[in-house]
Formats: structure tokens, C-alpha cells, sequence
């Protein structure tokens, strides 16, 4: 898990991370970090990566934009 800080912003980016570890490194990066929302989660081209990222954050009750493709913004915990 590489987590770094970007003009004021914490990101997370998931280059690397196995598909199978995905849902758990993005659910403690939220909630390591969540006083320092917004968070930027990095999926790069994988549609695959994006959707299981996505998914997580629908089931968790987390709400997010997508401002590019391959970036996932998280905007709140619900």
C-alpha cells in the first residue's frame, strides 16, 4: 500500500495491490484517514481494479466521485 500526500490531499494509490487484497486496503486507508476527507484512492487503467474499489465504497455506505478515469475521490462516510 503506498499512501502519500499530494497538494494537501492523502492519497492511496493501488498499483501493485493484488485484486484480492483490495477491499480491506481501501476500508483502513478510509478509516485510518477519514479526518483528512477528501482521500484519493489510485486505480489506474484497470477496470477491474475500479469496480471492485467502487463496490467497496457502495457496500460500506461510503460516498465518492470519480473526477478521472482510474481516480476515485472519497468525499464522506454515511
Amino acid at each position: 500500500m503506498n499512501v502519500f500526500e499530494e497538494r494537501g490531499i492523502t492519497h492511496l494509490d493501488l498499483h501493485g495491490v493484488k485484486h484480492l487484497d483490495v477491499e480491506p486496503e481501501i476500508i483502513n486507508f478510509i478509516y485510518q484517514y477519514q479526518d483528512l476527507l477528501p482521500l484519493i484512492i489510485i486505480c489506474g487503467n484497470s477496470n477491474k481494479m475500479i469496480d471492485i474499489v467502487s463496490s467497496t465504497l457502495n457496500a460500506s455506505m461510503i460516498s465518492y466521485s470519480s473526477p478521472r478515469f482510474g481516480i476515485i475521490r472519497v468525499e464522506g462516510i454515511d
